[in-house]
């Protein structure tokens, strides 16, 4: 049946349901591709490969649900509810359920879309090289000597940030650049000002600073060229692009970002009456603790002054030289009782000599009885009588003639020799 061809039908002769679902599926798929623009007001992503999405006409009520594979969704960069896209839709008509589908065949991100996903292609790349790596952030000054400032010329964002920066520390040297802030100029400006102060020496930090605007307004400080300036410079480098919501790829690539020009002030230089608070507590912490020292020092001192080593310096001395004199004094009594005792033996001693000796065996009353030759007699055996000896006594000698010998059998003889009482 022709799609041109209207379909007749009475109650009596009623078409069948499938001659007019065939009927349907035939008009839609006579539309074929066609090319929509809308807005992404709903979208899920699915595991099975498949994303669904609800898509809203721009000005009438009107919106439409619609799939498409995850692969199309990820060529057209990232999409977020809100997104106004251009998308090639293909409408469907499923013959046997009688449902109207509607499938995306690729989608083209429109008008800020189409912005947005050239700023996430362009992050992702930078991202990828380690531009935003958190290992390249230099870490600013606690106090710098002086601070650079790029902003548009007489705007609120210069006011905010000079104003801030001399209210916390006004000693600090500030370095302004007037730059345009936006325009198709503003990013080669902005890099010029940045070389320039990135060549000063005296330059601690830098702080780039624009109020807020709209996406199109801050793209200058999403522009590549910069990106890659900021980068390359050795100086710190604050960005204070907008206000918190905005995000420019400045932020990423920044030493650090703050959320507005005031709060980068603030982060740039300290408060000169909040450090001197700190010193002050500090100082008061310092002076107790050293009152404490000095207390817990004194009692120490006292402690050791009242030991008794301390009281009486020399008291250990005398105590040693009293032992010394004790020591000394026993050794002088063991020395003379040990004197006295040897003279004592050596008196013995001296007196058994004598007794054992033959000149005080002579001296009782003996004598020594020697032949012709000067041997001495020991036995009456060894003379005869008539014979003529020599007797030697204490006080000199004589000579006797033996007139009679006679043997003796006591066997007592030794001991009255050694008593003295020998009788003849």
């Amino acid at each position: 049946m022709s799609a041109d061809r209207k379909i007749t039908s009475t109650p009596e002769h009623p078409q069948p349901l499938r001659t007019i679902a065939q009927a349907v599926r035939t008009w839609v798929e006579r539309l074929g591709e066609v090319w929509v623009e809308a807005q992404v007001i709903e979208l899920n992503r699915h595991r099975g490969g498949y994303a669904f999405l609800t898509l809203r006409d721009l000005t009438e009520e009107v919106s439409v649900q619609a799939s498409c594979p995850i692969a199309v969704l990820d060529v057209a960069g990232p999409l977020s509810v809100d997104t106004t896209v251009v998308t090639r839709v293909r409408p469907r008509y499923w013959y046997k359920t009688g449902k109207l589908s509607y499938e995306l065949l690729e989608i083209r991100p429109s008008g800020e879309g189409r912005l947005l996903a050239h700023l996430e292609q362009l992050k992702r790349m930078l991202q990828a090289e380690g531009l935003f790596d958190p290992i390249h952030k230099k870490r600013l000054p606690f106090l710098p000597r002086r601070v650079g400032v790029i902003t548009g010329s007489d705007s609120a964002a210069e006011r905010d940030v000079l104003e801030n920066l001399r209210r916390r520390w006004p000693a600090v040297d500030v370095a302004v650049r007037h730059s345009l802030v936006q325009g198709p100029q503003a990013a080669a400006g902005v890099m010029a000002a940045l070389a320039e102060l990135d060549a000063d020496p005296a330059v601690e930090v830098i702080i780039i600073a624009r109020g807020g605007g709209s996406l199109e307004d801050l793209l200058p400080f999403s522009d590549e060229g910069l990106v890659r300036a900021v980068a390359r410079a050795h100086t710190p480098v604050v960005s204070a692009i907008g206000h918190e919501p905005d995000q420019p790829i400045l932020d990423l690539v920044a030493d650090l970002r703050a959320s507005t020009p005031t709060d980068a002030a603030k982060r740039v230089v300290p408060d000169a009456n909040a450090e001197l608070g700190h010193v002050a507590t500090i100082r008061g912490r310092l002076d107790r603790a050293m009152a404490r020292t000095v207390t817990i020092r004194a009692d120490e001192l006292a402690a050791l002054r009242s030991r008794p080593v301390l009281r009486v310096p020399t008291g250990t001395l005398d105590l040693h030289s009293e032992r010394l004199t004790s020591l000394r004094d026993r050794a002088l009594r063991a020395v003379e009782g040990r004197l006295r005792s040897e003279e004592v033996a050596l008196q013995h001693a001296r007196q058994r000599g004598r007794a054992l000796s033959p000149t005080s065996t002579l001296e009782r009353g003996y004598a020594i009885l020697l032949d012709a030759d000067n041997r001495p007699i020991t036995s009456t055996a060894e003379v005869d009588e008539g014979d003529g000896l020599i007797a030697r006594l204490a006080d000199g000698t004589m000579v006797v003639q033996v007139v009679e010998v006679e043997g003796r059998q006591d066997q007592d003889f030794d001991e009255d020799f050694e008593e003295g009482r020998f009788d003849g």
